[in-house]
């Protein structure tokens, strides 16, 4: 009896060392142009050649412009990198999706929404977020630059195996309930250290009812919480969403791979590392409150006091919360903020956009927010024009920005200013991580569309 990442996980070893690392065989390799300039040196200097091309895809996108992507890159660091990356996909063969091509985009989005992801896989990339794509019941985690190197030269990568660990949802969300607070809910319950050294997989009856994008966002904050990543058994909504992918199976290369796919599950009775059970009709819209995403709490909760805590961890919350202004107890709902950003690998795709689009109808945009919204991919950006969502937030007041990183890291202009309240729709608000300075407090696009058009911290169930 296996489980899901079992299955996987031993189908790509190609040797092992008993009490080492496994020598793994890797299905698809994304890459970027802000850790993959090094790798490449490192091909050049040894003279060698990236091993398996088609397996390979390069895009732009966390250093890059989200307004005026047709004219020349201002930015000389930007700039630099993004030449970096051309010449080393025309050097080595490789495709790349750079600015302005209608499938560029963010790399955890484009991956899925081409279909290069799919059940059964080995993923990585040289970004910590990879664990995304576990979301369509594959091994994804992200890699250093040595490692890119590593995969280039030879489609394989040197890994400990990891425990595994079972997260079971049961019950049904809640209105105003997303995966972007189930995830905050579990970090914050779990600890951002309390899975480490485990690959996550998540079941239950609230994760057979997410659709994909939404398994996405809980696969993508699995690193969060330490994890090497997370993965969810993949079924027919994973199937519906893959076929037709341009560059999914076709034909009766379809059918067969579905009936491959069909056999990744936790056989029944396969025991996990570690196991932990909530009941999703007890979570709430959830916000952060400090500077790492497990300082979550309730949007209707106060921020904890500092009972119960030795004198480090006092000392640390303390810290934490000087940063972002706030004191032990107080009430989160109701406090003002300046700027919302939906986007990111973690929020950036159409149904996020739908939701906000759908929350924000027939309101106007708070004349004290600021507000970036930026598409996953070029895909994203059109689908918005197609499905008249763009209209809608247009009309609400808010302006789309082209597709990229963005304020999620805040490498290009796209920095909230020091002291600046941001609720924001990404991963991780570490103290910076925005912008120097910035304050950012981490939520869905449902509680990030009710601050944008109130100015403050509010309930979305409040509003509708």
């Amino acid at each position: 009896m296996k489980t899901l990442f079992d299955k996987i996980w031993d189908a790509h070893t190609v040797t092992s060392i008993q009490d080492g690392p496994t020598q793994l065989y890797i299905d698809r390799h994304f890459c970027h142009e802000v850790t993959s300039p090094q790798a490449f040196n490192g091909l050049r200097e040894r003279g060698l050649k990236v091993f398996r091309p088609s397996q390979t895809t390069l895009t732009a996108d966390h250093n890059t412009p989200t307004c005026n992507q047709d004219q020349p890159v201002k930015d000389p660091v930007s700039k630099k990198q993004l030449d970096t990356l051309s010449k080393n996909a025309e050097e080595f063969g490789l495709t790349l999706y750079a600015l302005g091509n209608e499938r560029n985009g963010v790399v955890h989005i484009i991956g899925p929404e081409n279909g290069y992801t799919q059940p059964g896989m080995t993923i990585v990339c040289g970004d910590s977020h990879t664990s995304t794509h576990g979301a369509f019941g594959a091994i994804a985690f992200g890699i250093g630059t040595s490692e890119v190197e590593m995969v280039l030269a030879t489609q394989c990568i040197l890994q400990s195996r990891p425990k595994t660990m079972r997260i079971n949802f049961t019950g049904s969300l809640n209105e105003g309930v997303t995966a972007k607070d189930l995830a905050l809910y579990m970090i914050s319950t779990l600890t951002t250290g309390g899975a480490t050294g485990y690959f996550v997989e998540y079941a239950g009856e609230a994760i057979r009812n997410l659709n994909m994008e939404q398994r996405m966002t809980l696969c993508n904050l699995s690193i969060e919480m330490g994890a090497r990543g997370g993965l969810i058994a993949p079924d027919e909504t994973t199937f519906e969403y893959l076929k037709d992918k341009d560059f999914a199976p076709k034909g009766n290369k379809w059918n067969e791979a579905v009936e491959y796919w069909k056999t990744l599950k936790t056989d029944e009775g396969a025991l996990f590392d570690k196991e932990y059970t909530f009941d999703a009709t007890k979570i709430e819209p959830m916000v952060t409150y400090g500077t790492n995403p497990g300082m979550g709490v309730s949007i209707t909760g106060s921020i904890p006091t500092l009972d119960g805590l030795d004198e480090t961890g006092k000392i640390s919350f303390k810290k934490s919360l000087d940063y972002m202004g706030f004191n032990p107890g107080e009430k989160m709902e109701g406090k003002l903020i300046d700027y919302v950003f939906i986007g990111s690998c973690t929020n950036g795709r159409i149904e996020d956009f739908r939701t906000f689009a759908n929350f924000v109808k027939g309101k106007k945009k708070a004349e004290n927010v600021t507000a970036w919204l930026v598409p996953g991919s070029h895909r994203v950006a059109q689908q918005l024009i197609d499905e008249g969502l763009y209209k809608i937030l247009e009309e609400a007041g808010f302006e789309i920005r082209q597709p990229g990183c963005s304020a999620c890291l805040a490498m290009n202009d796209d920095k909230v200013p020091a002291g600046k309240y941001a609720v924001s729709t990404t991963n991780r608000n570490f103290e910076g991580r925005q912008g120097p300075g910035a304050r950012t407090i981490l939520a869905s696009p449902l509680v990030a569309a009710a601050a944008a058009v109130t100015g403050k911290i509010t309930d979305p169930r409040k509003l509708n």
